[in-house]
This record gives C-alpha cells, sequence and structure tokens, in this order.
C-alpha cells in the first residue's frame, strides 16, 4: 500500500482563515429539491477552519502524484464518465452511454491526465480544476497536503460568503445587470452550450469574481467533493453544532454544482444545493477543495 507522507504547507499555506459561527443552513427555495435534503433551513454552527479559496489543480495534483507515485482510481479502473460532447468521434464510437443519463459516455483510458480520453490532455488547463478524481481520491491529496475535506456545513458556510439566505454565493439574481457571476451550461442542454459566461467545459480556478470569503467558483463550475456521507434526511434531527453528516452510508457529499447544470434539469449550482456519489466513483465534472 502507498505511504503518504503529509507535506504540509505546499497547499495550507494558501489557505483561507475563516472564523466559523452561527449561520442559516439549507434552504426552503421553491425551486430547490426537497428530495436531496435541502431543507428545512436550520440554525447550524460551526468553529473556525481554514479553506482553500479554489479548487485543487491539475498542477497542485500533478505535483502531488509527481511525489508520491499515486494512482487515482480512474486509471486503476481503466475508464471514468466524459460528457458525449466533448469526445472524438473515434472516442465516442467506443464508449458506453449511461443509462438514464444518456450524454454520459463511460469512456476507456479518460483520467485526470487525459480529460475526454486517449488523445486529449489536461497539458494546457495547468490552472483549471483537476477532475476525473475519486472521494479516495481527494483524501489521498489531503493526507500528502496536510489537509482534508471540508465538512458540508463548513463548506456551505464558507460558499455563503457571509449573505444570509441568498440563493446563489453573490445574491439571488443569477446574472445581475447582465453578468455571468459563474460557469454552468448556457442555452438548451444537453444539445447546445452557447458558452456565453466563456467556457464550454471548465474554467480556471479563479474565473468570476470571488465570494464575500474570498473563494472563487463554488458555484457551476466542477462539483466539489466534501467529507461527510450524504442522507436527505440526518441533518433533521442529528446535531447543529460543528455537524459531520451521519456516522455511516454509501454516497459522499458533493456540492457546488458544475459546468454541466442547467436549471432544466440540474439546478444545483444553489448554495444550497446538494449531490451524492458513491466514493470510487470520478467524472469530468468532479474536483475538490481542501480544508484544514
Amino acid at each position: 500500500m502507498l505511504t503518504l507522507t503529509a507535506a504540509p504547507g505546499r497547499t495550507a499555506r494558501g489557505l483561507l482563515a475563516l472564523p466559523g459561527g452561527r449561520f442559516l443552513m439549507g434552504t426552503d427555495d421553491p425551486v430547490g429539491f426537497p428530495a436531496d435534503g435541502e431543507g428545512p433551513v436550520r440554525e447550524v454552527e460551526v468553529g473556525p477552519f481554514r479553506i482553500s479559496p479554489t479548487a485543487v489543480t491539475n498542477a497542485q495534483f500533478g505535483s502531488f502524484v509527481k511525489a508520491t507515485g499515486y494512482v487515482t482510481e480512474a486509471e486503476r479502473f481503466g475508464f471514468s464518465f466524459v460528457f458525449e460532447g466533448f469526445l472524438a468521434s473515434a472516442v465516442a464510437a467506443t464508449a458506453q452511454s449511461v443509462a438514464g443519463v444518456p450524454w454520459w459516455r463511460a469512456v476507456p483510458g479518460a483520467d485526470w491526465r487525459r480529460p475526454e480520453g486517449p488523445g486529449s490532455t489536461a497539458g494546457d488547463r495547468q490552472n483549471h480544476p483537476v477532475v476525473h478524481v475519486s472521494w479516495h481520491d481527494a483524501r489521498a491529496y489531503c493526507a500528502w497536503s496536510g489537509t482534508r475535506l471540508p465538512t458540508e456545513a463548513e463548506w456551505e458556510y464558507a460558499a455563503r460568503g457571509g449573505l444570509e439566505q441568498k440563493r446563489y454565493p453573490w445574491g439571488d439574481e443569477l446574472t445581475p445587470g447582465g453578468r455571468h457571476m459563474c460557469n454552468i451550461w448556457q442555452g438548451v442542454f444537453p444539445t447546445l452550450n452557447t458558452a456565453a459566461d466563456g467556457h464550454r467545459s471548465t474554467a480556471p480556478v479563479k474565473s468570476f469574481r470571488p465570494n464575500g470569503h474570498g473563494l472563487y467558483n463554488v458555484a457551476g463550475n466542477v462539483w466539489e467533493w466534501c467529507a461527510d456521507w450524504f442522507s436527505p434526511d440526518f441533518h433533521r434531527t442529528g446535531p447543529h453544532h460543528h455537524p459531520a453528516g451521519p456516522p455511516d452510508g454509501t454516497r459522499r457529499v458533493m456540492r457546488g454544482g458544475s459546468h454541466m447544470c442547467h436549471d432544466s434539469y440540474c439546478n444545483r449550482y444553489r448554495v444550497a444545493a446538494r449531490s451524492s456519489n458513491t466514493p470510487d466513483s470520478s467524472a469530468g465534472n468532479i474536483g475538490f477543495r481542501v480544508a484544514a
């Protein structure tokens, strides 16, 4: 088994210090998804913590891999999931579609180095978020960098940027004054992305304005893994003081939405929106940021 030696300072040096405190977590917004456990709104308290202003980049993850020889789960499994619109025709012809969500393809050879499978490269995307990383991969990076994944409560506290019960990290309007504030799908999903926000796929991690706490791209761009197991109802009876989610489960929490989110089917780039995936899963729109 690969032994990872913590190297504090490589990542922890750039973390933002947040004071913590009480905030209103969740939402009862009518545009939300009650089945996901977005509500009810409840007062939650988190302690002081630090969090990275951006998602972990390809450059940062590459440093980790170079130092440790780590092999991601996508590389070990031999495939990962990629949006069909990003695939070369030769790759698409051999990649199996996913039942119920046919725009996703299981692409042999897709991984963090080759985000769209064979023939693609992340070489020109060093300041983009690393993708095709599982929850286990993210945890391995944290072990090496002297960090950890944020709890779901910490993530939401940080993502709100000091605003109380706003729909987005910047307020209640998606495009205030016509200005795009995040990287999500523009147009008609899944057939037409106009890229009106400037990006068809992932965007550099410091795209758009940071929120009130100095965090970039907590809405859209890539889903971000959190430490917690996912449950749609544990928070109704669980602790509201430094909550860390249920003690066990089958899926881990993901937050923030991605560049593939569109209000016609996945309006989950709202700050209270939730999703989840199995901890060994990876895809071209899943990344992470770290905390301490």
